[in-house]
């Protein structure tokens, strides 16, 4: 073969391998876009912003009516990963009131004669997630039961904060009607919370302590 002629293959072999390399390199992972914020340390608001309280109080209405229902698909999961009877019965009894409050929330969306929609909600969502990932660091057992029951709890606690200051948004509305509501709501909230608190220190803390124990 002649000296040209190698030297022609070797060219087309390193523009191929070139090519190759070229064409292999992994495409750049799209990344959320961090909050604008001005130099003086302000976040820039959205165009979609709320430019008023009524605004705010539709927009927080939108949120937790889609955490409400992202909660009655979390809920069941929850009532079969725990094993303690009345951690169960407390869980699908709170299903039952979840799915109510879910209907709540359209009725006071058709009160202040606006559309029942849902908007994502990065807290609940978040919540969610961490009690999943609870259950996949923690045994069936006591142990689970008692993880189950924090996170339960640190979701009940964002619902509080949450009807609290939806509340107060309808009182200063004027949506006295709403206010009745979101009021109603919010006894609900406190009291799943109390009855977790209950379950906790009856038996199954205690339950997952002496689990420990026997390691």
């Amino acid at each position: 073969m002649g000296i040209i002629k190698k030297l022609k293959i070797m060219k087309t072999t390193t523009k191929d391998t070139s090519a190759s390399k070229t064409k292999s390199k992994p495409a750049k992972s799209a990344t959320k876009p961090a909050t604008k914020t001005s130099s003086d340390g302000t976040v820039k608001a959205k165009s979609s912003a709320a430019e008023g309280l009524r605004a705010l109080f539709v927009d927080s209405l939108k949120d937790i009516y889609w955490a409400e229902k992202a909660l009655t698909k979390a809920l069941p999961k929850m009532a079969k990963n725990a094993t303690s009877e009345n951690l169960i019965t407390a869980i699908n009894d709170h299903l039952a009131v979840t799915q109510g409050q879910v209907t709540r929330l359209e009725k006071v969306f058709s009160l202040i004669g606006e559309k029942a929609t849902a908007k994502k909600c990065d807290a609940m969502e978040g919540l969610i997630k961490e009690g999943e990932s609870i259950m996949e660091e923690t045994e069936l057992g006591p142990v689970r039961d008692a993880g189950i029951i924090a996170a339960s709890q640190k979701i009940e606690h964002y619902e509080i904060a949450t009807y609290g200051t939806l509340a107060a948004f309808a009182t200063t509305l004027g949506e006295d009607d709403a206010v009745l509501l979101l009021e109603r709501t919010l006894a609900e909230e406190k009291e799943a919370d109390t009855l977790l608190t209950e379950a906790a220190y009856n038996t199954i803390n205690f339950d997952a302590n002496h689990t420990n124990d026997q390691e």
